[in-house]
C-alpha cells in the first residue's frame, strides 16, 4: 500500500530461512500485480526484497526472476541485506553492472538506510517506517472482495440471462423461457448485503481498524476497489430489480395458471362425475325407508360436492383479490374464469337443492301415506270385529269412535292428496337441463307411483266408508234394540210397581155403596193404565224380536223379559180380578144394607120376609171371609191386600154395618111379636 517518491507502488517480498518455492512466489507476484490499474502500473514499481533472513543465492534467484515475472514497470529493486553478511559475496555478482540486462536498478541496502530511497511514512515498521499495515487483515478483506466480485459477477450473468430471457420473443416464448430458467445460484439479498458492507469498509478507509496513525487502505481508488464495488452494486441492484419484476410477473402468471387449473378441475368434476352422480339419482322411493336411503345417498353426494364448493369459495376469494390488485390485461381473463366457475357451481348447487327438496317432499308423502294406511288398517280391523257391546251407551261410544276414525281418515286422505299434488308439481317442474338428460321416462315412473298410491288409498277409504255405513246401520239398530229392551224392562218395572201399589194401597172398600162404586170406577181406570203398560211392553218385545232377526243375533235380555212381563201381568190380572170381586161384593152389601136401613117403620110389610136379611148377612160374611183370604198366584205364591191392620179396619167397618142391619131386623120383629098378644 506504500508509494515511492515517483508515486509508484511498493512491492515487498519477505524471504525466510526455509526453502522458498519459486513457483508459488511467481504465482503470488502475478496475483499481486493484477490488482493495480494500468495507470498505477505505468508509474512503475519499487520492489523491496527482504533478504535479511534468507541466503544470497535465493535473493539472487528472486531478483533474476523479477525480470521474467514483473514487467518493465519495475524501476527499482531494493535488496535489504543483513548487516555485514554478504560483503565478501557481493564481488561475485554486481547488480548495478547488470542494470541494462535486467531492465531495472538493483541496490543492496540495509534496513536502517532504506529511508534514503523511500519515505518513512511509506514503509512499514519492519523497515523502520510508520505505515500501519496488518497483512492478515488485508488478506481477509481481500478475500471478501474477491468473493464478492466473483459472486456478483456470476449473479449478474445469471440475472441477465433470466431477465433477458423474459424480454425476448412472444408472450408464450417469454413464459416458456422464464419457466426453463433456474433460480440464481446465490441469494441476491446476501450478495447485496455483502457488497454494502464491503463498500462501507472501503469508504471508511480504515481496513486495519486502527484509530491512530495514518489511515491506510490497500484497495483505494487507485486499485479500483471502491469504484468496482459501487459499479457491481449498481448493476446488481438494477438486475435484481428487473429480476424481482420478472419473478413477480412469473409468480402472477403461475398463480393465474394455478387458479385456471383449479377452476377447470372444479368445473370438470362438477360437469363430469358430479353431474353423473345426479343423473343416476332420479327415483323418489316407494316407501319411507326407500326415501330415507335415497336421502342418505344424496347426503353422501352433497358431502362430495361440499369439498369442491369449498375449493370454489377459496378460488373465488383468490380471484377477487387478484381483480382488486390485478393489471388491466388480466381483468378480462380473471372475470371470465370467475363467471364460468360461478355459473357451474350455482347450477350444480341448484340441482342439489332441487333434488334434496324433491326427496324431502317424497319422504313427507310416504310418511302421510303410511300414517293413512295405518289408520285405514285400524279402521278396517275395527270394522272386521263383530260388535258385542254391553249396552247402548257403549254402542254410542263405539259409533262415535268410528265416526272420529272415519273423519281422521278423510283428513289423512286430504293431506295425502295435497302432499302428492305438491310432489307432482315439483316433478313436473323438473326440466331436462336439471340433470343434463331427458327425464320423461323416470318422471313417468314417479308420477305413476304417486298417482297409484293416492288411487289405492282412495279405494281403501271408499271400501271402509261402505263398511262404516253398514256398521253404522247395524249399530243404530243395536242402539234401538237395546232401547227397546230397556223400555220393555222398564214396562215390566212399571207393571210391577202398579201391582205393588194395587196390593198395598188399593185396600179400602168404601163406607157406603156410592163410595165403593167410585173406588170401583177408579180401579177400572187403574187397570186400563196397567193394560196400556202391558201392551207397550209387548210391542217393544215384538220390535226386539224383529231387530234381532235383522241383526241375526239373540238378545241377551229379551229372552227373560217376556216371561217376566207375562208373569207380572198374570199376577196383576188375578189381583185386579180379586179387587173387582171384593168391590162388587162390597157394593152389593152396602146397597142392600142401606136399602134396609133407610126403609121407614111405617112400612113393615116390606120386611116381612127374612130372606133379605139373611142375604145381607150372607154377603157380609162372604166379604169378611174374602178379606182374610190371600191372593194365590199360579206359581203358588200368595199376597195379601195391605197390612193386617188395614184388613182388620175394613172388616170392622163391615161388621158395624152388619150389626146395624141386625138391629134393624130385631126392631122389625118386635111389632110382630106384640101383635098376637094384643
Amino acid at each position: 500500500g506504500g508509494k515511492d517518491r515517483r508515486s509508484g507502488l511498493i512491492l515487498t517480498i519477505p524471504l525466510c530461512l526455509e526453502q522458498t518455492s519459486m513457483d508459488e512466489l511467481s504465482v503470488t507476484l502475478d496475483y499481486l500485480l493484477s490488482i493495480p490499474s494500468e495507470k498505477c502500473k505505468a508509474r512503475g514499481f519499487t520492489v523491496i526484497v527482504d533478504g535479511r533472513k534468507s541466503q544470497w543465492n535465493v535473493v539472487k534467484t528472486v531478483v533474476l526472476m523479477l525480470q521474467n515475472v514483473v514487467p518493465a514497470e519495475v524501476s527499482l529493486v531494493c535488496v535489504v541485506k543483513p548487516d555485514e553478511f554478504w560483503d565478501k559475496k557481493v564481488t561475485h555478482f554486481c547488480f548495478w553492472k547488470e542494470k541494462d540486462r535486467l531492465g531495472f536498478e538493483v541496490i543492496l541496502v540495509s534496513a536502517n538506510k532504506l529511508t534514503r530511497y523511500i519515505e518513512p511514512c511509506q514503509l512499514t515498521e519492519d523497515f523502520g517506517g510508520t505505515l500501519t499495515y496488518d497483512h492478515m487483515d488485508w488478506l481477509n478483506k481481500r478475500l471478501v472482495f474477491e468473493k464478492f466480485t466473483k459472486e456478483s459477477t456470476s449473479l449478474l450473468d445469471e440475472l441477465a440471462l433470466i431477465n433477458n430471457g423474459g424480454d425476448k420473443g412472444t408472450q408464450q416464448e417469454r413464459e416458456r423461457s422464464i419457466d426453463l430458467n433456474f433460480l440464481p445460484s446465490v441469494d441476491p439479498e446476501m450478495v447485496l448485503q455483502t457488497g454494502h458492507e464491503l463498500l462501507s469498509e472501503l469508504q471508511q478507509r480504515r481496513f486495519n481498524g486502527s484509530d491512530g496513525g495514518v489511515s491506510w487502505s490497500p484497495m483505494d481508488d487507485e486499485l479500483l476497489a471502491q469504484p468496482q464495488v459501487m459499479k457491481l452494486l449498481d448493476s446488481l441492484r438494477e438486475q435484481y430489480t428487473r429480476y424481482q419484476e420478472v419473478c413477480r410477473q412469473r409468480s402472477k402468471r403461475t398463480q393465474l395458471e394455478e387458479i385456471q387449473q383449479k377452476v377447470m378441475q372444479v368445473v370438470n368434476w362438477l360437469e363430469g362425475p358430479g353431474s353423473e352422480q345426479l343423473r343416476t339419482q332420479w327415483g323418489i322411493g316407494d316407501s319411507i325407508r326407500a326415501s330415507q336411503a335415497l336421502q342418505q345417498k344424496h347426503e353422501e353426494i352433497e358431502s362430495q360436492h361440499s369439498e369442491w364448493f369449498a375449493v370454489y369459495v377459496e378460488l373465488n376469494q383468490q380471484i377477487a383479490a387478484l381483480l382488486n390488485a390485478g393489471e388491466e390485461e388480466d381483468l378480462v381473463e380473471l372475470k371470465a374464469l370467475q363467471q364460468q366457475l360461478s355459473d357451474v357451481c350455482y347450477r350444480q348447487a341448484s340441482q342439489l337443492e332441487f333434488r334434496q327438496n324433491l326427496l324431502q317432499a317424497a319422504l313427507e308423502f310416504h310418511s302421510v301415506a303410511q300414517d293413512l294406511s295405518q289408520q285405514l288398517d285400524g279402521l278396517l280391523g275395527m270394522l272386521c270385529v263383530d260388535v258385542a257391546p254391553a249396552d247402548g251407551a257403549s254402542i254410542q261410544q263405539t259409533l262415535k269412535l268410528l265416526e272420529e276414525k272415519l273423519k281422521s281418515v278423510d283428513l289423512g286422505l286430504q293431506g295425502l292428496r295435497e302432499k302428492g299434488q305438491s310432489l307432482l308439481d315439483q316433478i313436473s317442474n323438473q326440466a331436462s337441463w336439471a340433470y343434463g338428460k331427458d327425464v320423461t321416462i323416470e318422471n313417468k315412473e314417479n308420477v305413476d307411483h304417486i298417482q297409484g298410491v293416492m288411487e289405492d288409498m282412495q279405494l281403501r277409504k271408499q271400501r271402509c266408508e261402505d263398511m262404516v255405513d253398514v256398521r253404522r246401520l247395524k249399530m243404530l239398530q243395536m242402539v234401538q234394540l237395546f232401547k227397546c229392551e230397556e223400555d220393555a224392562a222398564q214396562a215390566v218395572e212399571w207393571l210391577s210397581e202398579l201391582l205393588d201399589a194395587l196390593l198395598k194401597t188399593h185396600i179400602r172398600l168404601g163406607d157406603d155403596a156410592q163410595e165403593t162404586k167410585v173406588l170401583l170406577e177408579k180401579h177400572r181406570k187403574f187397570v186400563d193404565v196397567a193394560q196400556s203398560t202391558y201392551d207397550y211392553g209387548r210391542q217393544l218385545l215384538q220390535a226386539t224380536v224383529v231387530l234381532c232377526q235383522s241383526l241375526r243375533c239373540t238378545s241377551r235380555s229379551s229372552g227373560d223379559t217376556l216371561p217376566r212381563l207375562n208373569r207380572v201381568w198374570k199376577q196383576f190380572t188375578i189381583t185386579s180380578e180379586e179387587r173387582v170381586h171384593r168391590l162388587e161384593t162390597a157394593v152389593a152389601f152396602h146397597s142392600s144394607a142401606e136399602k134396609i136401613l133407610q126403609e121407614c117403620p111405617e112400612q113393615p110389610e116390606a120386611f116381612n120376609e127374612t130372606e133379605q136379611f139373611d142375604e145381607i148377612e150372607a154377603v157380609g160374611k162372604s166379604l169378611l171371609d174374602r178379606l182374610t183370604v190371600p191372593v194365590v198366584y199360579p206359581d203358588g205364591s200368595e199376597q195379601y191386600f195391605g197390612s193386617p191392620s188395614d184388613m182388620a179396619s175394613a172388616a170392622e167397618h163391615i161388621r158395624e154395618k152388619m150389626k146395624l142391619v141386625s138391629l134393624k131386623k130385631q126392631q122389625l120383629r118386635q111389632p110382630e111379636a106384640t101383635t098376637p098378644e094384643s
